[in-house]
């Protein structure tokens, strides 16, 4: 079967800058790590893998309390695909040597805020299930039913203000809407993971999120008013692309992973 592919902006399938298909099509992006095979920038200081974003005031008042509901509300150094570059410009240019050094930084970045989650109980294979759950059960059959009360558990409060005013400007334009994903996922993997202090004496009190793509198979068809179908199609899979980054606190016990932003490439 060939299932047509779509590249998701960072957008709820139900948006509505959308016309016929709650998507925007968009040229395919290959994704190349630019990781160099060799890494050979020391640092100094451990510390220098967090971020020293500024945490919002709320949250750096509340300290350790009701965690599981707050958050940054920022996406730290969000994730952007890299800008291939030869061999012999990477090892034998100064614009080179500068762009290695820069990608070794941003992958050490990622294992630092990685080796912290290990410490409580992180595995990738766990984290891509209940990724997988979140994705399917929760968010986007929760946005697909306008499921606010529910989906209020599931995101970060930023990223629920705005949810609730898609699904809001979905409603406007059609009735109700049929949405499924085709198991198993296509495709997912770690794009980028990252961490945020909110102690500058503490750098255990912290959050960690993660970049996941997601490449799966979806169906969808839009209905109004009087039932009937005015966007889409139940019966035809589409190849469908998301980025989306997930959050959780570190130091709350009662902590769990939530959707806190979708990025567009």
């Amino acid at each position: 079967m060939n299932v047509p592919e779509i590249n998701c902006q960072a957008t709820s399938y139900f948006n509505e800058g959308h016309r016929v298909l709650p998507w925007t099509y968009r040229s395919t992006t290959t994704i190349r790590s630019s990781m160099p095979t060799e890494p050979w920038i020391l640092l100094k200081n451990a510390r220098f893998l967090s971020t020293r974003a500024k945490a919002p005031a709320q949250v750096r008042q509340m300290g350790a309390l009701q965690v599981s509901m707050l958050s940054p509300g920022i996406i730290y150094e969000p994730y952007a695909p890299r800008e291939p570059i030869s061999f012999w410009k990477r090892w034998f240019t100064r614009n080179g040597w500068r762009r290695t050094k820069e990608d070794v930084v941003l992958e050490l970045k990622s294992a630092y805020a990685v080796a912290k989650l290990r410490k409580i109980g992180y595995s990738r294979q766990k984290f891509y299930k209940e990724a997988i759950s979140l994705y399917k059960e929760n968010i986007n059959s929760q946005i697909a039913n306008a499921d606010k009360a529910s989906l209020r558990k599931s995101v970060t409060e930023k990223m629920f203000s705005a949810l609730k005013n898609e699904i809001k400007q979905r409603e406007s334009k059609w009735r109700k809407v049929h949405w499924e994903m085709v198991e198993p996922v296509v495709k997912i993997r770690t794009l980028r993971a990252r961490m945020i202090s909110i102690d500058r004496n503490d750098v255990n009190k912290a959050f960690i999120q993660l970049t996941l793509d997601f490449l799966t198979k979806q169906k969808f068809e839009a209905y109004d008013s009087k039932g009937c179908v005015v966007a889409g199609d139940k019966d035809k899979e589409v190849l469908v692309r998301d980025i989306w980054v997930f959050e959780r606190s570190l130091f709350h016990p009662g902590a769990y992973w939530r959707l806190c932003g979708r990025i567009s490439l």
